[in-house]
């Protein structure tokens, strides 16, 4: 007979899961034991927090395409990335890469065991023992389900799937104790019935405003990724610029329209301030696209227009007018409505003037880091880029024009964990098999993970790392000096990485941080099939 163990596993393969990450533990032996029979991919992460931060980059990249179609069904919703953990360090080991997932909305299943039932809350010392797990992961997670029979089981995974369809997505979490996870799979009870996103607005109050509008301005946050195709459609009806935040990199690509910087700046505040209409597409107004240096506030927004699948998040701002909805539903209504004719709001040359005076702005060095940027762009066309909190990925964030929609996420632009980027394009490169995806890292928040570079190895994935090396916490000990801060504790020693590469197995370059030597080094490793990794050394710069 097929234990709740083997049904939870087949019940995740029904539903199109194709991998998942963990760690098998003693407390998880009977949650593994569906496994080997199934169609699902193990993949064996050195940490739990790196499992997590896998299926993070591996359901950010499953909803990456290269042209940003939005064929997928808005009633499936985003596919999760999927972790197993045992219980007690298992899990408060993967809550730093939940509360990464749950800051940028993106979809986490995490299954954990928890001790045998009769001994949840009662403290008897058992081993991995938790005061209360299911509370403590519930403070993180957008829910927390505890499964204590067969019955309680698929409305669970039904529950857990019908939060990535219906709302703004982010780390769900189901537990089961190891009594009951070898227990006979035997249930009376059905799941609720799937929920179908449904979207209803008053349409001619959104249209009559746009039309009125003389310098209308388009927002586009990570909720529009996959909407290329309409919002370049919507974008040239208006003729409006477009702004784009950091999770809505790639959109766009290169078009006279597209303003790909930060919101953050003041030539693109000037812009967002100068207009008198202003559609936000899935963006939260953040703080880290809007207020990045906590000191100006969200940029006022005449006419501000939100559409946005979460009812917190549309709450958070005042608006003219509020949409609760996906964008991808509500684009082509939108478009439909406004009808064939194209409007005069010079905006190829508002966007024209932002994005130059954006990347005068952003000064040498960081212009020296996106036209590395750039380069590598260059070299690996449609390539997706993962990112720590480093350099280059400052540099993008606020200013680099990506040429796929999706294809450029980071930590830096929510929770902001260290460690993040070489697990996550380990996740990404799962995803998208056929696709080369670059890692940015420094040499600090490498060594937060470092251990996860072998996970490429065993698996053979097409990884490139990219280590900025400045021998410390560079951005940290900026802020200390500018703070008047008698600088510590920002000098971790850097391993030397080509003797970690070797010891790893992988190709390795060294070069400096000038376009020649960076180019260089790309061309000697742009054409292997398995994880390799360069070092720029910081110091040897133009």
């Amino acid at each position: 007979m097929t234990s709740v163990g083997e049904r939870l596993v087949q019940e995740l393969a029904n539903r199109g899961i194709e991998v998942v990450f963990g760690i098998p533990g003693v407390h998880t032996v009977e949650l593994y034991r569906g496994l080997a029979g199934s169609p699902i991919r193990h993949v064996t992460s050195r940490h739990e927090q790196g499992a997590g931060f896998m299926a993070d980059g591996y359901a950010r990249a499953l909803g990456s395409s290269k042209s940003g179609s939005e064929s997928a069904s808005a009633a499936d919703g985003p596919r999760p990335g999927v972790a197993f953990v045992i219980t007690g360090p298992g899990v408060t080991n993967i809550l730093t890469a939940m509360a990464q997932a749950r800051a940028e909305g993106s979809p986490m299943l995490v299954i954990s065991s928890v001790n045998q039932s009769t001994s949840l809350g009662r403290g008897l010392g058992f081993l991995h023992e938790l005061p209360n797990q299911h509370a403590l992961v519930s403070t993180v997670a957008l829910a927390s389900y505890q499964v204590r029979s067969g019955d309680d089981l698929l409305p669970a995974i039904a529950e857990a799937f019908d939060q990535f369809a219906q709302g703004r997505a982010g780390p769900v979490h189901i537990e089961v104790p190891m009594d009951v996870l070898g227990l006979p799979f035997v249930s009376v009870g059905t799941p609720p019935p799937r929920y179908i996103p449904r979207i209803s607005f008053d349409l001619a109050a959104v249209v009559a405003q746009l039309e009125r509008a003389q310098a209308p301005l388009i927002l586009a946050g990570g909720g529009a990724k996959r909407c290329n195709v309409t919002l370049k459609a919507l974008a040239e009806r208006l003729d409006a610029p477009v702004i784009l935040t950091i999770n809505a990199r790639g959109l766009m690509h290169d078009h006279p329209l597209t303003v790909p910087a930060s919101p953050s700046l003041d030539s693109v505040r000037e812009l967002i301030a100068a207009s008198d209409c202003v559609l936000a597409l899935g963006t939260e107004l953040g703080q880290t696209d809007y207020d990045l240096n906590c000191d100006l506030g969200t940029p006022l927004m005449a006419g501000l227009i939100r559409i946005d699948i979460c009812p917190d998040q549309l709450a958070r701002h005042p608006a003219a007018l509020k949409i609760c909805g996906q964008v991808e539903t509500a684009l082509p209504a939108l478009i439909a409505a406004l009808g064939q004719r194209v409007k005069n709001c010079n905006g190829t040359v508002r966007a024209t003037a932002a994005r130059t005076a954006a990347w005068h702005e952003i000064g040498p060095d960081m212009r020296l880091q996106g036209t590395l940027l750039a380069t590598l762009r260059e070299t690996f066309p449609t390539a997706i880029f993962v990112g720590d909190s480093t350099q280059p990925v400052y540099a993008g964030n606020l200013y680099y024009d990506h040429d796929r929609p999706g294809g450029w996420f980071n930590s830096a632009s929510g929770f902001g964990t260290l460690g993040f980027a070489i697990p996550a394009a380990i996740g990404a490169a799962l995803a998208q098999p056929d696709t080369r995806v670059i890692c940015l890292i420094g040499d600090g928040g490498a060594q937060f993970t470092l251990p996860e570079l072998m996970v490429a190895v065993d698996e053979a994935l097409p990884v490139l790392f990219l280590v900025w090396n400045n021998a410390g916490y560079g951005e940290i000990n900026s802020a200390m000096l500018a703070a008047g801060v008698a600088v510590v504790g920002c000098n971790p020693t850097p391993p030397m990485f080509s003797y970690l590469a070797k010891a790893c197995g992988m190709p390795f370059a060294k070069c400096a941080m000038t376009i020649q030597s960076f180019a260089a080094a790309l061309s000697d490793l742009a054409h292997g099939s398995g994880p390799a990794m360069i070092e720029i050394d910081m110091e040897d710069a133009e």
